[in-house]
């Protein structure tokens, strides 16, 4: 018997599809709010730069949107820099500390919600203190309460949480120390075997004690390319089942191929049902990472079409977006480059092939004065097609700003998908939360508010977090939880489609991978534009067993559970 399980956030305020908001998109004034400030959520990232140029302090940092209390609504972390260099300016022990803000979202009687988020670092004891870089989220252990792990330039910590609000440091315990300058890292069950394994990347062998000088074309100390110094390999954390960890970096293959990893994001780019792993490099060749099975790994980069620009010259990559934005139910990858670069969109044709199409989409000529980090796939609009941000800043001194002090700054850029491969930028059209120039870092994506759309979290490199929310009016829509009762229960890696008549199905990846250096909402959300009628959903679970549900209702979440959908055969 076909049956959905809903959440109490499927029931308590989630019919909204126009209830907040009243103006459809063509006639907004705004498309996107700052509402930090307001909401509670302070945060200034300090990146530690006391005028030494250590090139750590130009790449921070990163940031986790999840339900870390199972409240039903969006908690932000928020990962704090540390001063690097000797001396009262940049002593590490005056640090500040990396912060979690509970969301205490509340709905008046008429439906419309307010946002108070409550810092909470200190009572949950996810205070890290120290040079951190990023932040992913996964439930390790299997007890169906999302962890915590932060990267960052020296040791990176594993935070277990305990279901009651608190968490626990078992970084030793469980064995996923990298002491090394991690960055992005990512969940997910590569084996298998029902239980999430963990991916670290990890940049270059930089140290204060031997930090080269660099300077800027007119002779200004300026920082260092990361080709002034040796990339380092990245890190395969393999779970025992027992909440400790086995490298398995060298058996797997992962340690045959290494550059300065700075993204990371999970899929199955070659459709065989295995999750693989692409790396975004910075100044040396991207790595696609396929699962080849019995835990190997294999580069392959090159032979993918996903490892250079058409020059045969590796880019400066950051941040990558993964999703299947053209609908043919393949992955495809976006990912963000150094200025003069451009951007860069690789369209998978289904069996791990890419085919570079950064001219053709619309995105190579409007970012070429651009230096992007976070980016993701998202359906700000609710039409059923995969949009995409870029955060931006720079990471040389921008010659118009030199004299001020952050002369990194630039916009950030939102690009709505106009279906045939077409990407056109509205960043002018969203209105005025994305005009302030910023030194953009790490973007996470979910519905704070529970109104159906998708809000942003950005980060500022030594600025003040931003908290963008979706206002562009009615439209229907679905979020979906994945649900199991052991092992991986919330679904990590696997798929959920959408079937309408007389249109291509939706899929979304569950996971919270991807971006730069930050997490977002692992819950699969749907935009369905004008129309909430859907023939059924279909959940492709990790192992490759397939569930479908039918008459499900719409403008709603939903949590569905495993064993409790219709079995369907795997195409």
């Amino acid at each position: 018997m076909t049956r959905t399980v809903c959440s109490i956030a499927a029931v308590v305020g989630v019919m909204l599809s126009g209830s907040v908001h009243s103006r459809p998109v063509a006639e907004a004034r705004s498309w996107f709010r700052d509402v930090a400030a307001g909401a509670g959520l302070t945060f200034v990232h300090d990146n530690g730069a006391r005028d030494d140029y250590h090139l750590p302090e130009i790449m921070g940092s990163g940031a986790a949107l999840f339900d870390y209390d199972d409240d039903g609504d969006l908690d932000v972390y928020l990962v704090q820099g540390a001063p690097l260099a000797s001396g009262p300016q940049g002593d590490p022990s005056r640090a500040g500390t990396s912060r979690l803000f509970r969301n205490d979202l509340t709905r008046d009687a008429a439906g419309r919600a307010t946002l108070r988020f409550v810092d909470v670092t200190s009572t949950a004891g996810v205070g890290f203190s120290g040079a951190g870089l990023g932040a992913t989220v996964g439930d390790y252990d299997g007890d169906g309460d999302l962890d915590l792990y932060v990267t960052a330039f020296g040791p990176n910590v594993l935070y277990r949480n305990n279901g009651n609000g608190t968490f626990t440091n078992v970084t030793h315990a469980a064995g996923v120390d990298d002491p090394r300058w991690s960055t992005s890292a990512a969940f997910l069950d590569y084996d298998r075997d029902g239980d999430l394994d963990l991916f670290v990347a990890n940049y270059v062998d930089f140290t204060v004690e031997a930090r080269k000088s660099c300077t800027d074309p007119v002779g200004a100390p300026d920082y260092c390319a990361p080709s002034a110094y040796r990339p380092v390999p990245a890190r395969l954390f393999q779970n025992n089942g027992n909440g400790s960890f086995s490298d398995v970096t060298v058996a797997s293959g992962i340690s045959k191929a290494y550059g300065a990893g700075l993204g990371v994001a999970v899929g199955d780019y070659n459709g065989d049902g295995w999750l693989d792993l692409y790396v975004a490099n910075d100044a040396t060749p991207n790595q696609l990472w396929i699962n080849r099975q019995k835990g190997v790994f294999e580069d392959e980069g090159w032979l993918s079409g996903s490892a250079v620009n058409a020059a045969g010259r590796p880019e400066g990559s950051m941040g990558i977006a993964s999703a299947d934005f053209d609908g043919d139910a393949d992955e495809d990858l976006f990912v963000t480059n150094l200025t003069r670069e451009t951007f860069v969109l690789y369209v998978n044709d289904g069996r791990g092939n890419f085919e570079d199409r950064r001219a053709r989409s619309g995105i190579a000529q409007v970012t070429a004065d651009m230096t992007g980090f976070g980016t993701a796939w998202f359906d700000f609009d609710r039409d059923g097609q995969l949009d995409l941000l870029a955060a931006n800043g720079a990471v040389n001194t921008m010659a118009a700003q030199r004299g001020s002090p952050r002369p990194y700054r630039q916009p950030n850029q939102l690009f709505r998908n106009e279906g045939g491969g077409r990407l056109r930028q509205v960043t002018a059209e969203a209105g005025a939360a994305f005009e302030p120039l910023g030194v953009g870092r790490g973007v996470a994506t979910g519905d704070l508010d529970n109104d159906g759309d998708v809000d942003l979290l950005i980060t500022h490199n030594g600025g003040q977090a931003r908290l963008l929310l979706n206002e562009t009016g009615p439209a229907h829509w679905l979020t979906v939880r994945a649900s199991a009762a052991s092992g991986n229960r919330r679904g990590f890696g696997g798929r959920v489609g959408v079937f309408r008549t007389s249109r291509p199905p939706m899929w979304r990846r569950i996971g919270t991978d991807g971006s730069y250096l930050s997490a977002s909402d692992p819950r699969a959300h749907f935009g369905l534009g004008d129309s909430p009628r859907i023939d059924r959903v279909v959940i492709e679970w990790p192992d490759g067993q397939r569930e479908q549900w039918r008459e499900l209702k719409t403008d709603r979440e939903v949590v569905l559970q495993r064993g409790t959908g219709t079995a369907e055969k795997t195409p």
